[in-house]
């Protein structure tokens, strides 16, 4: 490692060095230890598909500082890598690029399709692992592991037979989401509902004996070629007596009958449904309450199959429109109805999705449910924020049961096998012979598991369960899960309901949620915005110690971010402040015998700093306790930048500078411990520069990312002197003021005569004063007298600057004179436009707001040039 540091500071010198440091020295590596508490948290695993964007920036930074936080604290801190197989995703993918080779996969075949996947797992797979650990990601990567690795596909065979075993897995027909653009089927959590341009068509559906007609009306005009029934609710008087009959389907030219069920909201249009078993959730409920037909008039692509007669082979949108043109032209269709409505799209690839009646696997929800329910009600299980409770409990206490298989190639292919005879075999190893009838022609079922079954088990599979691991037994339950609000359904829930069903215990104890990050005008970023940033692009430019520390300041939890490249600067300016003061406190102990340790003798301003060092350490602590780490890095910034840069290192300058040697080695070892000490409280935050740059300094250890977190530190806490010096330096920025309000330049040296009540601290610290006050001399006492003197007030005292030796009076006049009259101008301006009706008539309000405060701003300058004014007579 570097012993001195470069003139600037270059993160592209620093950042692939320092890692490789912490590689060789396995300083990321967890391990088993009873002495040692363990601290664990598993990565949600990114797609091997995906590339590093900036919301897994801010997962992965907001993971890191918690494990480097816990891992300096002394726990065993195990932050465990990995990356998911992303079925639909993925497959996608590989179709799209065997597309462009002209092959699709079903010439190919199951086999030759699952090598091109893994092919495509080993060239894109490590892809992001490699962009993480640009990140700075302290992952344990002698774990890393991936969804579709040998041991989770032991764990996903696992539980899938025992919870067949246990009747929580059953594989039936029902109502599904359809992707007709993914052609398979998608969980209810995977549909995302998007508010569309729509429209009901009105239509009449004639009774068989003639007497007349039912009206209904349907967003989904084209699903009638599957009606097999029309609704009405049970307590209706206007269609009492038309329950039983039947009504001729139009075009399709067949009897269905007219039903009653109480799914009918009377009140609500017509109150006459058409019911289509095959098509819609509810109306396939409707239809096992009351024996209906099941028809299905669509294909895996969203085309109209052979049960639509004429308007088979057509796509389901061209069939809308030649069916209700067909309606009108018979007499069928009323009137058409513009509405907005919700409709379910695929979370995939944006596709309306297709409910449709087909034959699934499921896991049944109910039981499952109840524990996970009451695991977060009990408090084994906390939320932070504490609102996404509510969230959490409104979808699993009305869940549905899980459709878990998927018609696709790439993932865990359900282990269930299909005899001859009928019979179902679930087993966790390839089955030979059927059991019911001895036959051995045993059929795979082709379908694959929803990428977030295997997901589900991610905190203990990994741990090497269904083995009892040692691994397991130390590390599980795992601590936090770090995640995105947006996948509280998806894998949160899932997670919580296998860890206590397979574990008899809860996956983690507190689930971190953060929000999305957006830009700067607090857009969601997207493809079609153009306002997407690419995370490496930010960390070549401005190093990925910025970028982190831009993706947790303002960071709270459940709350969406805003990003921009203004902030990112920001950051770096301050990673520039922390370089810079580090190379002053090197070139001021070059050639000094200093090491790590605080002076025997502590002046004034080192218990000040300390003492602002010790409130600092226990604050950042308690922040990052409550997952505060927004406010955390807020307290670190102004404590590094105003107290330890802006003041100490000011204040030290002076002591280094005088007569006083021991004063002055006082200062250099403070300045020393002070800087390696609160390099540890930013290191999670900014670990690169931090590691640097401790170093190049005196310290013990040979590592920074394990070096032992700071405690607060009773011996540290000096109140009294911290606030005497506070008070002092009160009076210095106010004498700063009064000058810059006079634009006084520092070159001109005032008398200073403090008026105090209290002057032994003014005394001690009249040299600070003199230099930082730009003071020609000092005096400290009571009553002066000083004709014509320029004051500045703090609680406890008041400076009195002789007017004569701030300015020249007769040209200070002058100029304010002319400020005076040129803001007057603008007042007459503003109040002009605020008097004129037109104006406020028609101006909005928030324009209007800010003229009047542009006209509070000049009134108040007004007053103050007066003053001055004054006080030159």
């Amino acid at each position: 490692m570097s012993k001195e540091l470069a003139k600037a500071y270059e993160p592209k010198e620093v950042e692939d060095r320092i890692y490789d440091f912490w590689m060789k020295g396995k300083y990321f590596h967890a391990e088993v230890d009873p002495k040692k508490k363990p601290y664990t948290i598993v990565i949600p695993p990114p797609n091997i598909t995906g590339q590093l964007h900036l919301g897994h920036a801010m997962d992965e930074t907001l993971q890191d500082t918690l494990i480097r936080w816990r891992r300096m604290q002394g726990y065993s801190a195990l932050w465990l890598p990995g990356t998911d197989h992303a079925s639909i995703a993925t497959e996608a993918k590989i179709v799209e690029a065997m597309r462009k080779e002209g092959i699709t996969k079903e010439e190919i075949g199951r086999e030759k399709f699952l090598e091109r996947a893994w092919a495509w797992k080993d060239q894109y797979g490590g892809r992001i692992v490699e962009q993480l650990k640009k990140l700075g990601s302290s992952c344990d990567w002698d774990r890393l592991r991936f969804t579709m690795d040998e041991g989770c596909n032991k764990a996903v065979n696992h539980v899938f037979k025992k919870l067949y075993d246990k009747g929580l897995i059953y594989r039936g027909e029902r109502i599904i989401n359809w992707c007709p653009h993914c052609k398979t089927s998608i969980s209810d959590a995977e549909v995302v509902f998007e508010e569309k341009e729509g429209s009901f068509w009105h239509l009449r559906y004639p009774l068989s004996d003639g007497s007349g007609y039912i009206e209904l009306a349907t967003t989904r005009p084209e699903t009638m070629l599957g009606d097999t029934a029309v609704a009405v609710h049970p307590d209706d008087e206007r269609y009492k007596a038309l329950v039983g009959k039947t009504v001729i389907l139009p075009l399709v030219n067949k009897e269905i009958p007219i039903i009653a069920d109480s799914y009918v909201e009377q009140d609500f249009g017509t109150g006459v449904v058409k019911i289509t078993p095959a098509h819609d959730p509810n109306d396939f409920e409707v239809g096992l309450r009351h024996n209906l037909p099941v028809i299905n008039v669509m294909d895996d692509g969203g085309v109209i199959n052979e049960n639509g007669g004429k308007y088979a082979g057509m796509p389901a949108l061209e069939a809308r429109k030649q069916i209700v043109k067909d309606l009108d032209e018979a007499g069928f269709l009323i009137k058409i109805e513009p509405i907005k409505h919700n409709v379910g799209t695929c979370y995939r690839c944006g596709t309306v999705v297709e409910p449709r009646v087909s034959t699934q696997w499921f896991v049944k929800m109910e039981p499952l449910a109840k524990p996970a329910i009451d695991a977060v009600k009990d408090g084994d299980i906390r939320f932070i924020p504490e609102r996404m409770d509510k969230v959490y409990y409104n979808w699993m206490e009305n869940i549905k049961d899980w459709c878990i298989s998927r018609q696709l190639w790439w993932g865990h292919q359900i282990p269930a096998w299909y005899c001859e005879c009928g019979e179902t075999i679930v087993s966790e190893t390839v089955p030979t012979v059927c059991p019911k009838c001895g036959g051995t022609h045993l059929t795979r079922d082709p379908d694959t598991l929803d990428t977030w079954f295997s997901s589900a088990l991610w905190p203990f599979s990994t741990l090497g369960w269904p083995d009892n691991t040692e691994e397991l037994k130390y590390f599980y339950p795992t601590n936090t899960l770090v995640t995105g609000y947006d996948i509280i359904f998806f894998w949160v829930a899932r997670m919580i309901f296998s860890g206590l069903e397979h574990m008899g215990e809860v996956p983690f104890n507190t689930v971190f949620f953060h929000g999305l990050i957006r830009d700067a005008q607090g857009r969601k970023m997207s493809k079609s915005l153009g306002n997407g940033v690419d995370p490496l692009d930010v960390i070549s430019v401005y190093g990925a110690d910025a970028l982190r520390f831009t993706l947790v300041t303002g960071n709270s939890p459940g709350n969406d971010l805003r990003f921009s490249e203004e902030k990112v600067s920001a950051s770096r300016n301050f990673a520039n402040k922390i370089w810079n003061a580090a190379r002053f406190i090197l070139m001021n102990i070059e050639g000094k015998d200093i090491d790590c340790a605080l002076p025997k003798k502590l002046y004034t301003s080192d218990k000040w700093i300390l003492n602002r060092f010790n409130n600092v350490t226990a604050a950042v602590t308690e922040n990052l306790e409550k997952f505060e780490l927004g406010m955390a890095v807020s307290k670190l910034y102004d404590f590094i930048w105003d107290d330890f840069c802006d003041w100490y290192i000011e204040l030290a300058k002076i002591r280094m500078n005088g007569a006083d040697e021991e004063s002055a080695d006082s200062a250099r070892r403070v300045l020393v411990w002070t800087m390696s000490n609160t390099l540890k409280l930013l290191h999670p935050f900014m670990p690169y520069i931090t590691e640097e740059i401790w170093q190049t300094l005196p310290h013990d250890g040979e590592a920074l990312i394990v070096a032992k977190w700071p405690e607060y530190d009773e011996a540290l806490s000096f109140p009294q002197e911290a606030k005497n010096l506070e008070n002092v330096m009160a009076l210095i920025r106010a004498i700063r003021t009064r000058r810059n309000e006079m634009n006084v330049p520092p070159s001109k040296k005032a008398h200073i005569y403090i008026d105090t009540a209290h002057p032994a601290p003014y005394e001690e610290a009249s040299e600070f004063i003199a230099r930082l006050a730009y003071g020609s001399k000092v005096e400290i006492g009571t009553g002066f007298d000083v004709q014509g003197a320029v004051t500045a007030v703090t609680d406890d005292a008041k400076a009195l600057l002789p007017m004569d030796d701030l300015v020249d009076k007769a040209a200070e006049t002058a100029r304010l004179n002319k400020e005076l009259a040129n803001t007057q101008k603008q007042l007459d301006t503003v109040k002009a436009k605020l008097a004129n009706e037109k104006f406020t008539s028609k101006a909005p309000q928030n324009v209007i707001d800010g003229v009047k405060a542009n006209g509070e701003k000049l009134e108040a300058k007004i007053k103050l040039i007066l003053e001055t004014l004054e006080s030159y007579q």
